[in-house]
């Protein structure tokens, strides 16, 4: 047993770095508003990254995991690592990094290099004009500066694999040069060094770097791999000057179909990196290796490490394939659910994985943290069972801990062997607990589904006779113009609900709050000119949340705080049980707002699959049953809100395509059940209702004959990022049904003025049929403040209308 314990060793590939209480999130807005300095942010940072450190210390970690830190994006760390800041921004060498990197991430406030105090918000010229490449008078609407409108635009954002995470896309060009560029990822070495820590840097790998950017004319970025590896190799040999032993390289694209072009860049990068001559650790998660198994396994590369949560079945053949000199890392612990570990189900799974390995195994969590709240430290008010079958990070560190302990023989050590047997009871009780609980399942729910008919998810009529029937009833102009559903939540709406919640304002006093809220919004809406109204969602706490908190088999942690991108953070519901509707969720909200106005009101859900992406899925069922279950529940939603006079509806839908398996041989199965759920949620309304959906920051062109299949009547989706890349695949495919590209991005402080979002109508125009144009931005506007919506809405109608009077003409 003596080698065994020698040889098993702990670590993770990264924790959440926006910290227990969210101390990232809360430094982060600060720095934005001119309220803390870059120094002070900075002390932040390197705070939570020695609290991070120690915590993985204190689990008995054997390394701590040094680069998984952040102040905004992974991804854009790597941009300025590797000299690769794009050269539309304009950058400057007295600029500092910070601000640069902030303002690749944010946008530019005015179309040139932000300022050094870039505190978040978008400024506004004495003409009443704001964050627009010039003040955006008629006279100028032709001005040299529209042509260049997307330079001050932020990188744009995507889904980070089939996660809930965004990261930054990076820009690459046939002229892109590659530098080490940045002295971060050393600093932050040197800092765990000094604090004693045995150090395992991480570093995203070069060849998923490239994949994971975007070509920003015609080539191919996997030409550029040449020039990008000395950079990495100067990166690996600055790290090994410092005395680290092991980098971690993460290349989870080993877990996708990759082009024969790539998987052979492989070997030939691998080669090379490996001649600085320090210990990788090639990191692959989310995905099984399937034919890219033989190839992991043959680089040169010291160690391998594999996600034994989603690929379990290969954990043998990769044992038999890895050399025996090498490491294997097996992420056991699941990092991308809350679930607790069944530890005697992995110790099943390890054991024999120690025996082949001849000790050279490594424990780890699937995947990085990030995915997963800090701690349960803070849960006293979640349900005791329920609790009881939950882990987050710092309960998995714990699980990582226990499991090297079982495995490393401990039995003649009395005190350890004792703590093990404990936790060995009491993970057995809370499987047990979960499996048995009668407050999992509901026989109404599942009478119900059993029950179902087959043509449940098919709307009445096909569209073109909706369409023609909704075209009656609401008698839009050409371009309507509408929003994605949220506005402001402002320092009154905050107060309000805390109030709320801890008991200080009554329900009546909270409810006349959130009514005098929406009428504001109603009223703004209404002097901006906007031809499809929504109520503003001033109730709402987050757009999944404040469902599941109104449905059964739904339950919410206090602090159990998730990375979305940036300084937005989303605190996912669990789903532990069976899912069912008490009452109505958003019928009284909605009925009173549209007894404000004549104009339509949008009533405003979200969908079943995104409240599905958004939570922490039960594990003991198929996921397409939870969605069909959830289905259900916002169908009936539907047909109440239809009932209230609510003639358009819209189900928010962004998490579809990240819900798509990274093999595209389980796309099929996947969209199937996906797009159904959708239907089955829709198509109880009337020919004569609408039925919108919204999808955002994703990539959508590939799975086009799913997303019309959806049948909604009108769906918006993220485009100005992209500069309307994104359309032409909707023109292209010659989508059937009305489609609202978005006009301006929301993320970011910079608001564009009305030449440049007529200038993006116009690229829309160009492949899409002007009668099924709406005019909208990118998402909702619940991060934003009034000063900038107003104007910026105010634009986006002033578009509207010139492209309605070139059109009519």
């Amino acid at each position: 047993m003596t080698t065994v314990k020698t040889f098993i060793q702990t670590h993770i590939l990264g924790l959440p770095r926006v910290g227990a209480a969210r101390e990232l999130k809360f430094a982060l807005e600060a720095n934005w508003r001119g309220e803390l300095s870059d120094a002070a942010l900075e002390q932040v940072g390197s705070d939570l990254r020695a609290r991070h450190w120690a915590l993985q210390r204190d689990a008995g970690l054997d390394f701590v995991t040094v680069g998984d830190f952040a102040f905004y994006d992974q991804v854009a760390n790597h941009v300025q690592l590797l000299g690769c800041e794009p050269a539309r921004f304009g950058f400057t060498p007295e600029q500092s990094q910070l601000r640069r990197y902030f303002a690749m991430a944010r946008g530019l406030a005015n179309g040139a290099n932000a300022d050094a105090n870039d505190n978040g918000h978008s400024s506004v010229n004495s003409d009443g004009q704001a964050g627009c490449i010039h003040a955006d008078h008629a006279d100028l609407a032709e001005h040299a500066g529209c042509d260049q409108a997307h330079r001050g635009a932020a990188l744009e954002m995507t889904k980070w694999f089939d996660t809930n995470y965004h990261y930054l896309v990076p820009e690459f060009a046939p002229e892109t040069v590659f530098s080490l560029a940045c002295e971060r990822l050393f600093a932050e070495v040197e800092q765990a060094q000094a604090l004693g820590h045995a150090v395992k840097a991480v570093l995203l790998g070069p060849l998923s770097f490239l994949w994971l950017g975007k070509e920003k004319a015609a080539f191919e970025r996997l030409s550029l791999l040449d020039r990008l590896l000395p950079v990495y190799g100067a990166v690996l040999d600055r790290l090994k000057q410092l005395g680290v032993q092991w980098v971690q390289v993460d290349e989870p694209i080993l877990g996708l179909d990759l082009p024969g072009a790539w998987r052979s860049a492989f070997e030939t990068a691998y080669w090379q990196l490996n001649q600085v001559g320090i210990d990788l650790l090639l990191a692959t998660y989310f995905s099984p290796l399937e034919e890219n198994l033989s190839l992991a396994c043959r680089l040169p590369v010291a160690g391998l490490h594999v996600d034994g949560v989603r690929a379990p079945h290969e954990l043998t053949s990769i044992a038999d394939w890895l050399p025996v000199h090498k490491v294997l890392s097996v992420g056991i612990v699941d990092g991308r659910n809350i679930w607790r570990t069944d530890l005697d189900a992995a110790l099943a799974v390890l054991a024999p994985l120690v025996a082949k390995r001849a000790g050279k195994l490594w424990l780890s969590a699937s995947c990085s943290l990030l995915h997963v709240p800090f701690t349960l430290a803070a849960e006293d008010g979640l349900d005791a069972e329920i609790r009881s079958w939950l882990a987050f990070a710092t309960e998995k560190l714990d699980e990582l801990r226990l499991l090297k302990a079982a495995l490393a023989g401990v039995a003649e050590v009395t005190e350890v062997a004792a703590e093990v047997s404990k936790a060995l009871a009491i993970s057995r009780a809370a499987i047990a607990s979960r499996r048995a609980s009668v407050r999992v399942h509901q026989a109404a729910v599942r009478e119900r589904l059993a029950t179902l008919p087959d043509d449940l998810d098919r709307r009445a009529s096909p569209f073109a006779r909706r369409q023609a029937e909704q075209r009656q009833r609401f008698q839009l102009p050409a371009f309507p113009t509408t929003t994605i559903g949220s506005f402001p939540q402002t320092a009154a709406i905050r107060a309000a609900r805390a109030a709320h919640k801890r008991g200080a304002l009554d329900a009546a006093g909270y409810a006349a709050t959130m009514r005098a809220e929406i009428a504001d919004a109603v009223q703004r809406q209404e002097d901006i000119g906007l031809d499809v109204l929504v109520h503003g969602e001033a109730e709402r706490n987050d757009m999944v949340e404040y469902f599941g908190e109104q449905l059964d088999g739904f339950v919410f942690t206090k602090l159990g705080w998730v990375q979305s991108y940036g300084s937005r953070c989303v605190k996912p519901p669990v789903i532990f049980g069976d899912v069912s509707r008490p009452k109505p969720m958003t019928v009284d909200w909605t009925a009173h707002a549209q007894s404000l106005t004549a104009l339509p009101m949008k009533g405003m859900l979200t969908g079943p699959i995104t409240m599905l992406q958004w939570s922490f899925v039960r594990d003991d069922q198929p996921r397409a049953h939870t969605a069909l279950q959830l289905a259900l529940a916002i169908r009936d939603e539907v047909a109440d809100l239809e009932q209230a006079g609510i003639g358009i509806i819209q189900i928010d839908e962004p998490a579809v395509r990240e819900g798509l398996p990274l093999r595209r041989g389980g796309w099929d199965g996947y969209l199937d059940w996906a797009t159904r759920a959708f239907r089955v949620a829709a198509s109880v309304a009337a020919d004569r209702t609408q039925i919108h959906t919204h999808m955002c920051y994703a990539e959508f062109n590939d799975i086009l004959p799913q997303v019309a299949a959806m049948d909604a009547d009108v769906i918006t989706i993220e485009t100005s990022r992209s500069d309307m890349e994104l359309l032409r695949g909707f023109g292209a495919f010659r989508y059937p049904n009305e489609i609202g590209p978005g006009v301006y991005d929301i993320h970011s402080p910079r608001v564009p003025g009305r030449a440049e979002m007529v200038r993006l109508l116009d690229k829309a125009s160009a492949v899409i049929p002007v009668g099924n144009l709406w005019v909208n931005p990118d998402c909702g506007l619940k991060t934003r403040d009034w000063a900038e919506t107003e104007v910026a809405l105010r634009n986006m109608v002033a578009a509207a209308r010139e492209l309605r009077q070139r059109h009519a003409a």
